[in-house]
């Protein structure tokens, strides 16, 4: 690493969030995380003396996340890496899952990091540098039953970074959204939230789901700390990926999805076609 870059890393306390900041902070970097309580960011810089800095933040706090980024720049330095990585998957069969669920999810998940990175493009605009990593999904490409507020906010996310990295690269500012498939972190269990059943009508189709999900929760085939070394390689890119898997899962997901789609596209060409003025 060539220079000693500022990456600003939401969502520190587990997940990829932690650990991608201990890999930077043992590669030189200097490392600002957000965390949603005291004790928390007390823990967060022990990771490091010099390098490791904490901000008590929560991502869905959208009028304080201006100033929060501005006394950030001003006291610590130009962030040089915005990583939207804060979120949570929500899991429930629409039917039975509650509007009120649905705009927790987005808030987190879509508009907590679209508000960061509004926040922080001024910035990096005038500096005309930067790079912004939104962590995604697979599920903002593939879908299964029983997450359809979680796809739909992945699926959101996806949009904006690819449009955002198409606004934003006459300033020399990258756009990547990250997608990783089934890693062992928290995501399917402490930090999921779980709509109560009540429609029997899906019990046959969503609860072995459920139960499968629940069974993997900790031995997924995805390593943390291997998808670290992945978002590190990309942020000292040069030019780094508009969206990048993690994943062999994801890969093979995905590659699924788009063979489905082609398919499926070639059988109804004649009636997309139809419509031509």
């Amino acid at each position: 690493m060539s220079e000693v870059k500022t990456l600003l890393i939401t969502g520190v306390s587990s997940g990829f969030g932690r650990a991608l900041a201990q890999l930077a902070l043992s590669r030189g970097y200097r490392v600002i995380g957000t965390v949603r309580s005291a004790a928390a960011k007390h823990d967060f810089v022990q990771l490091h003396a010099d390098n490791a800095c904490a901000l008590e933040l929560d991502v869905t706090d959208f009028t304080a996340l201006d100033a929060a980024i501005a006394g950030i720049e001003a006291s610590q330095g130009p962030i040089d890496v915005l990583v939207n990585n804060a979120g949570y998957g929500h899991e429930g069969i629409m039917e039975e899952s509650s509007l009120e669920e649905m705009r927790r999810q987005f808030d987190v998940n879509v508009f907590g990091a679209v508000a960061m990175t509004k926040a922080l493009l001024p910035f990096m605009r005038e500096r005309r540098r930067g790079h912004i990593l939104n962590i995604t999904s697979m599920g903002g490409f593939i879908t299964l039953p029983g997450i359809s507020y979680y796809c739909g906010s992945k699926f959101a996310l996806q949009g904006i970074s690819e449009t955002l990295s198409q606004e934003l690269a006459p300033f020399n500012i990258h756009v990547t959204a990250v997608m990783p498939g089934s890693f062992r972190t928290d995501w399917a269990g402490r930090s999921m939230v779980r709509s109560t059943r009540s429609i029997s009508d899906y019990d046959a189709l969503f609860d072995p789901i459920r139960q499968a999900r629940e069974a993997k929760s900790g031995r997924q085939l995805g390593d943390p700390a291997k998808a670290a070394c992945a978002m590190l390689d990309i942020i000292e890119s040069a030019s780094p990926p508009t969206q990048l898997l993690l994943g062999s899962d994801a890969l093979g997901l995905v590659r699924n999805k788009l063979a489905a789609m082609q398919a499926e596209i070639d059988r109804w060409e004649t009636l997309t076609r139809s419509t031509d003025g």
